[in-house]
């Protein structure tokens, strides 16, 4: 029997009730499942079921259009972070095969002339689908405003100010990625559709259907599959949050697995948002999760440089 045990679920209307010990049950659980597991299951976070059906309606109509008209919007001097990224471009850190997938990426609009606008390339504008693009946009901002509240308790879980990371991720370099795996059409080489990795940012949320595949690594070295519950979303450690916390927070590894075979003719879609602070933020970790048990592990580095050096070890930056 495989192991299957299910993902810690949380309720963000605890946290954002204005019921003091209602917030303070939801710190503690979820500060817990990010120590012993690194990935959560919220419910009532806020973003409207209605919104999520669209973003994936969209999603899938831009796929769909012929390789020549997403071509367009590859834009190669971007590296991948904006626009379209056909098959085969992106590989797991470690790992030489690419992984089977194509995908558009979106990114921060600032709309309060914030000199961090300058850092950030223009999103790129979907014609064919008008839809797309204000979808993204209007997605993005909800997924913010999620993951800021969630950034709220873990900074109270780990003894900070609430709003400690709030102006680090106001207008920071954010990324909603829509992720296309085709059918499989053949006996696939590897049972693995992208293969097993760390997400390299603080946290990432993801939504909807997008679930069905996803396993993570436990503590005792298991692979388990993570179930996607309807109107929750799965949020986890990344990197750049582990880095902060000297390994007090766990980034959980995780990998895409192929589905079983009488789904071989299904496209799979996933829409992550990965949480990212703008990039001055220091990443050094916190001195409060430096102990004689737990001596410092990492040198610091500002959240632009380590995005830098692993989008190379990725593969997206030359």
């Amino acid at each position: 029997m495989g192991i299957t045990h299910s993902i810690p679920s949380v309720d963000l209307a605890d946290f954002t009730s204005g019921d003091a010990s209602r917030k303070a049950a939801f710190v503690q659980q979820l500060g817990k499942a990010y120590e012993e597991v690194g990935f959560v299951a919220v419910k009532n976070h806020g973003i409207p079921d209605e919104l999520i059906a669209d973003l994936y309606k969209y999603v899938q109509e831009f796929f769909k259009l012929p390789f020549d008209t997403k071509h367009q919007y590859e834009i190669p001097e971007l590296a991948g972070q904006r626009g379209y990224t056909s098959f085969g471009k992106e590989h797991a850190k470690g790992y030489e095969a690419p992984d089977l997938k194509e995908f558009f990426q979106f990114g921060q609009t600032v709309e309060d002339n914030d000199p961090t606008a300058e850092f950030y390339p223009e999103n790129v504008q979907v014609a064919e689908v008008p839809a797309f693009t204000p979808t993204f946009f209007k997605a993005y901002r909800g997924f913010e405003q999620s993951g800021r509240y969630l950034l709220q308790a873990i900074a109270l879980y780990l003894g900070l100010d609430e709003n400690y990371f709030d102006s680090k991720i106001h207008n920071g370099n954010s990324i909603l990625r829509a992720i296309h795996y085709p059918p499989i059409t053949q006996e696939p080489k590897s049972a693995i559709r992208a293969e097993q990795h760390e997400d390299i940012n603080l946290i990432t949320l993801l939504v909807g259907a997008s679930a069905d595949g996803l396993q993570i690594l436990d503590k005792q070295d298991n692979w388990v599959p993570v179930t996607s519950l309807p109107e929750q979303i799965v949020v986890n450690v990344g990197d750049m949050l582990q880095r902060l916390t000297n390994n007090r927070l766990k980034s959980t590894t995780h990998r895409v697995v192929n589905p079983p075979r009488e789904m071989w003719s299904t496209s799979r879609f996933s829409i992550p948002f990965f949480l990212h602070p703008k990039s001055d933020m220091k990443l050094d970790s916190l001195e409060s999760c430096i102990t004689k048990e737990n001596p410092l592990a990492y040198e610091p580095i500002t959240a632009g440089e380590y995005l830098d050096e692993r989008l190379r070890e990725i593969g997206l930056k030359k």
